[in-house]
């Protein structure tokens, strides 16, 4: 619907630019002003014409207005300075929209692009900890998003299988006799995590262990050991499986799970390095590599050991070169600190592979208060801890707050709460800006995700109450929505294009800021508006529907349940 009316303001300022005899980019669209006062959707094209009449951007766009025919869905144009502001006639517009409003609001139509997204992808060797989760939380949420903008996503997690802290671990089954389920803990990916810590300790105090690790990967490599491989495996697949419980718990799940061994088993990387050899863009100095400095990049990137032996960058090139078969756009979420990995497979991509480069998206780490973690020293702090601990605190704040609620209610709540806490205020900051996860933010009842959980469930709540079948009901035709009706519906309408901006710009933190503002403006009507018994009771009862089903679906992209009781 907003779509509909946002092409009849375009073909408008169209029309009304016809009777100029100049020449601009007729290719323009429209935007939310800051403030309702100034209207329902705005343009900057008197920027574009003041170029070529020569006269103040105010000026252009007083004398543009003068020349639009309003279309009737609008009740008035009007400039404010340079800005040209259509203003929505409600009274008309209000019934189409919530005629319109379904439960796939917001799905756009297909765009006619295929992304293959890679996500989290955190070593193998411990559990998932809270350095992972942003990406894990921003990937998925992505992925959420351009699904809903029409596109067709598929989601990876790169298992590195070869990686040394990998065989760090199989070292420590095989010469010192650590087995993992010797190990405390309930989840198996903790108990790797502790096997990993105490390998790792042994290793870097004895030199004969070192080397022996630097056997392991050799011989996992060549893939001769058949024995050796059946332990690799157990190992990451193990670790893998603890990994997977935590992501389902917070909504997270992926399409593929693609081990990096497979393209050294597959002949991929051999392949790949006679490729760039025969192309004459490698060097050899023990090690053979590709020198970069002609493209502005100081650091060689290595292709092979001494020994032979592929290195993680070689077969992530592989990697990326499959992955470039399986779609248009190859996208990664990728850590602050792969800014160099990712540049150099952007220059070999484009001057070696002739190819379109992976798209990057970096993020900046999260910390507790308390400051970063490390797995390395075996001090971190895990997602899985996380999440007990937010869904712990909810439990507490929903306790105090309804005493009458049965352990069963308040568990379920509980989690629903946690969960959606976790993955609201990870997501509500872009991701190039560093976060620091602040435990009174994220639980708020007042400004956090729960409050816009609890707007959802205010609606189902009303709609139950009401005791009306919804679908039979109808809008009045001599409804005339007041202010507080006109904010709410003027919410609605805007989250399809807000869907559109998100998705083209790859980001999603305004759908969070989007999200807050439905739900106040909701929480707005839902306080001062009688709907059950009101003169216009099934309009009303309309509305609230509408808004419970765009707060559903808003907070379904950000990965958050949207309860019918709190």
């Amino acid at each position: 619907m907003y779509f509909e009316i946002e092409k009849q303001a375009i073909d408008a300022i169209n029309k009304a630019l016809d009777q100029y005899d100049v020449e601009i980019d007729r290719d323009f669209r429209l935007d939310f002003p800051p403030n309702p006062d100034l209207g329902d959707l705005a343009s900057t094209i008197a920027f574009a014409l003041t170029k070529k009449l020569r006269t103040s951007p105010p000026e252009v766009a007083k004398e543009l207005v003068e020349k639009i025919e309003i279309p009737e869905i609008f009740s008035k144009v009007q400039n404010f300075g340079p800005y040209v502001n259509f203003f929505i006639d409600y009274n008309k517009f209000s019934k189409l929209l919530l005629e319109k409003v379904d439960e796939n609001y917001g799905q756009l139509p297909a765009y006619g692009e295929k992304i293959v997204l890679e996500h989290t992808s955190a070593n193998p060797n411990g559990p998932l900890h809270i350095g992972h989760i942003r990406n894990s939380i921003f990937g998925d949420s992505l992925s959420r998003l351009l699904k809903l903008a029409g596109r067709e996503v598929t989601t990876q997690y790169y298992v590195n299988d070869m990686g040394r802290q990998i065989a760090i671990i199989v070292c420590g089954i095989t010469e010192l006799g650590l087995k993992i389920e010797d190990y405390e803990g309930d989840k198996i990916d903790h108990k790797v995590g502790k096997l990993y810590f105490d390998a790792n300790k042994a290793v870097e105090e004895d030199e004969n262990l070192s080397a022996k690790v630097d056997e392991l990967i050799q011989k996992y490599e060549e893939g001769s050991d058949s024995e050796l491989n059946e332990i690799f495996e157990h190992v990451v697949s193990s670790c893998i499986s603890g990994m997977k419980e935590t992501l389902k718990r917070i909504n997270i799940t992926h399409d593929d799970f693609v081990w990096e061994g497979q393209f050294v088993r597959s002949g991929e990387v051999d392949e790949l390095v006679k490729y760039i050899k025969k192309e004459g863009f490698t060097r050899e100095n023990d090690v053979l590599y590709i020198d970069l400095t002609d493209f502005n990049i100081e650091k060689e990137f290595v292709l092979l050991r001494s020994n032979g032996t592929s290195l993680y960058s070689t077969r992530d090139l592989a990697y990326h070169k499959y992955k470039s078969t399986l779609g248009d756009t190859v996208l990664d979420i990728l850590g602050s600190d792969h800014k160099l990995a990712a540049k150099q497979i952007k220059v070999i991509f484009e001057e070696i592979f002739r190819q379109t480069p992976p798209e990057v998206i970096f993020y900046e780490f999260i910390t507790l208060p308390e400051g970063s973690m490390s797995t390395r020293r075996g001090k971190f702090v895990s997602v899985d801890e996380l999440i007990d601990e937010a869904v712990s605190r909810a439990h507490g704040e929903i306790k105090s707050r309804n005493p009458d609620l049965t352990e069963e209610e308040i568990t379920l709540m509980a989690e629903e709460i946690g969960v959606g806490a976790v993955r609201f205020f990870i997501a509500k900051l872009s991701p190039e800006k560093h976060l620091t996860f602040k435990w009174d933010e994220a639980l708020s009842f007042e400004r956090g995700c729960a409050s816009i959980q609890y707007a959802h469930a205010r609606a189902c709540k009303l709609l139950n109450k009401s005791g009306r079948d919804i679908a039979s009901l109808s809008v009045s035709d001599n409804w005339v929505p007041n202010d507080v009706e006109k904010d709410l519906v003027r919410q609605i309408a805007k989250f399809p294009q807000v869907v559109e901006d998100c998705a083209n710009k790859q980001r999603v933190h305004n759908i969070t800021q989007y999200s807050q503002d439905l739900a106040s403006s909701f929480n707005k009507f839902y306080k001062s508006e009688q709907v059950i018994g009101s003169d216009v009771e099934d309009t009303r009862l309309i509305l609230v529907d509408r808004a419970k089903t765009t707060i559903k679906n808003a907070l379904d992209i950000l990965g958050v349940s949207a309860p019918e009781k709190m």
